[in-house]
């Protein structure tokens, strides 16, 4: 459970604000998307592998700029 402390005199909307951003932080709604579906873990694997390959390609095209 999300505890956010509000102050006197604050307005909702800044409560709100910091309430996002903490449910954010939490990642709840990323854990329940890829609980709605089983992945097996070769092809986790494998895309953690490709995303790695894509990150230090782009990493080194920036280098060379």
């Amino acid at each position: 459970m999300l505890i956010i402390p509000v102050k006197d005199g604050e307005a909702i909307d800044r409560a709100l604000k910091k309430y996002k951003r903490k449910f954010d932080k939490t990642g709840t709604i990323r854990a329940l998307r890829s609980r709605q579906q089983f992945i097996k873990p070769s092809v986790l694997n494998r895309q953690s592998k490709l995303k790695a390959a894509y990150k230090q390609k782009n990493a080194s095209r920036d280098e060379q700029a």
